[in-house]
């Protein structure tokens, strides 16, 4: 395995994952999720945080046992915000920087019987919600003071499953175990 200082390290930006990377001390590759499974998979990286779904998608990689970001219920970083009732909403504008965050929304609207589209842009309305993570859903729901609902996706995944839901999970190529 090279030498602990040469290992290119991939991180994403929000404050939960700043607990996970305290106390190292080589450079570490500061990025928006869908960004560091594409560094990942081309060998820009060699371990990286990156969405559980990269895993699910390439599972040629190792995975670092029991350190994740994961919720076993409500996670208030992951959320829909949507104006009126959520059965209601015909499209959900996504940052495509989330990978899990969309496939989950996904899975869990298709569990209530909807068939919502996915669009990169609008704004939120009646029949348009927004898709959050992280830092910006936080902000996001700080500052609503009561004009939106939010469905938060941790706790739909257990309600619906009695789970926990792994968003992100530390990667490893197969070139670098040793």
């Amino acid at each position: 395995m090279a030498a602990l200082a040469a290992v290119r390290l991939g991180c994403v930006r929000y404050l939960n994952a700043r607990p996970l990377i305290h106390g190292w001390s080589g450079h570490v590759h500061f990025h928006h999720p869908s960004t560091l499974c594409r560094q990942l998979a081309a060998g820009e990286l060699d371990v990286a945080l990156v969405s559980s779904f990269e895993y699910l998608r390439n599972p040629i990689y190792s995975v670092v046992d029991r350190v994740a970001i994961a919720s076993d219920g409500p996670v208030y970083s992951v959320i829909l915000a949507h104006c009126g009732p959520v059965e209601q909403l015909r499209k959900v504008v996504v940052d495509p920087a989330s990978q899990t965050s969309v496939n989950l929304l996904h899975c869990l609207l298709g569990e209530r019987g909807m068939e919502v589209e996915f669009v990169s842009e609008g704004d939120i309305d009646a029949e348009r919600g927004l898709l959050l993570i992280g830092d910006q859903a936080i902000r996001f729901r700080q500052q609503s003071r009561g004009r939106h609902h939010f469905l938060d996706l941790g706790a739909e995944w257990k309600k619906a499953t009695g789970k926990p839901f792994v968003y992100a999970l530390w990667l490893v190529r197969p070139d670098c175990e040793g």
